[in-house]
């Protein structure tokens, strides 16, 4: 990790998403940190389509796919607080573009962005409102949805429920001082392994880190511990362990009894430049 928040420095942060059914994944590359695009990686072939560049921010951790990962739903804020969204929305778009097929203005930062309860159906982290702007008769509002537990109407209100319906364990929330709280979550692997993800939510964060980012460990049974600092995403599905390190995305096949077998690069992320791209569809 660089020492400064430079461009040159800091690598670009990745976070992904991985649709629940089928082999389709959207990766979120921040950095430099006003710029940040969508990468949708089709995991089967490890092809990747580049979506579109955002000057501006997405909150990753309100974000989700839906089931079959052909839609995209996404908090974002620019700061044009005086613009028709207020400067900051909530939106759903077809994978991996970013273009609003639903738009919900939001004019600040508390609350946005939601979860996917079926492959046409959302809920919205509404908090104190949003205003709808462009909807679309093919994708319904779920007004019955009840998440998991409530973790504040921030990223951990979206994250923490997205992580246990999708197979993680909440094991304990601990407050480590009056500017961190951390909470833990564990995920079952074979031969004995259990991926740690420490979800820290933290003010005065390390140099590249935002308010809300990871740690990983693992840990088998027989009582080996394996940190992983510099993970800044992590995930078990069908069979590989994937994770994301210093703009790049990696896996590691099924780990052994003795560990880890070599990590391969998936892809590099960092020598990426923004362009302006355009949707194809209105």
């Amino acid at each position: 990790m660089g020492t400064s928040s430079d461009a040159k420095t800091t690598p670009p942060r990745l976070h992904v998403l991985l649709a629940r059914h089928g082999d389709r994944a959207l990766v979120i590359r921040r950095g430099p940190s006003k710029r940040v695009c969508t990468i949708g990686w089709g995991r089967r072939t490890d092809t990747f389509e580049l979506g579109q560049w955002l000057k501006g921010r997405i909150y990753e951790r309100r974000c989700d796919l839906s089931p079959g990962g052909e839609y995209f739903i996404y908090f974002a804020m620019n700061g044009h607080w005086s613009s028709a969204t207020g400067g900051s929305w909530t939106a759903i778009s077809r994978t991996p573009w970013l273009r609003a097929l639903v738009l919900l203005g939001k004019g600040d930062c508390w609350h946005g962005g939601g979860l996917f309860t079926g492959p046409n159906t959302y809920a919205v982290n509404d908090g104190y409102g949003h205003t709808v702007m462009r909807d679309d008769r093919s994708l319904r509002r779920d007004a019955e949805f009840r998440s998991m537990g409530s973790y504040g109407g921030e990223c951990p209100g979206v994250y923490y429920n997205r992580l246990q319906r999708d197979g993680w364990t909440l094991r304990e929330r601990q407050k480590e001082d009056s500017r961190s709280h951390v909470t833990v979550f564990e995920k079952s692997l074979p031969q004995g392994w259990t991926l740690r993800k420490f979800a820290r939510e933290q003010v005065g964060s390390p140099v590249g880190k935002g308010c809300y980012w990871d740690q990983h460990a693992l840990e088998h049974s027989s009582g080996t511990m394996v940190d992983l600092p510099d993970w800044e995403w992590a995930e078990y599905s069908e069979g590989e362990l994937l994770f994301a390190q210093r703009g790049a995305l990696y896996r590691v096949g099924r780990p052994g009894r003795k560990g880890l077998g070599d990590a391969s690069l998936i892809r590099d992320f960092s020598e990426m430049r923004f362009e302006p791209r355009a949707a194809p569809y209105r």
